[in-house]
């Protein structure tokens, strides 16, 4: 089973953040350059919150407000959830399931590492069940296998 850890050696430890006094638009335009779907809300080295595109369109979109005259703070989420990177791919997903997010922080003794996301966890999913089937062929055929 893939852990945290493996899916951040694969993807990278890249952390992209915003101060939470930025702009909202500052945040979206940080989002649509780097095309991830949140980013991390940090005061100084402290994580504060996260802002994602939910947040986006639930609070501003939604409510009238305009990207430009909103800060990050106002819109952010601040209750954050986060991982460390010995949890397992099932264990993020169930986790994520359960409380409807979409982005998990990693946290590993007490220091942010990096971030993974939805996406990162269906493939690392994907990916396991693919080489199981592929081991499972291999047995079944009896033929040699490439590990």
């Amino acid at each position: 089973m893939k852990t945290v850890r493996e899916i951040l050696q694969n993807k990278g430890y890249t952390i992209w953040s915003i101060s939470p006094d930025a702009t909202v638009y500052s945040a979206l335009q940080l989002m649509a350059e780097k095309e991830i779907g949140a980013v991390l809300v940090m005061k100084d080295s402290e994580l504060i919150g996260i802002m994602s595109e939910r947040d986006y369109a639930r609070k501003i979109v939604l409510q009238g407000k305009f990207s430009k005259d909103t800060i990050v703070q106002d819109i952010m989420s601040s209750k954050v959830i986060y991982v460390s990177p010995n949890l397992s791919t099932e264990e993020c997903m169930a986790l994520m399931i359960n409380k409807r997010i979409r982005h998990l922080p990693v946290f590993e003794e007490h220091k942010l590492v990096g971030m993974i996301s939805i996406g990162d966890v269906v493939k690392a999913l994907i990916d396991e069940k693919e080489f199981m089937i592929d081991q499972l062929v291999h047995y079944i055929k009896g033929t040699p296998q490439v590990v």
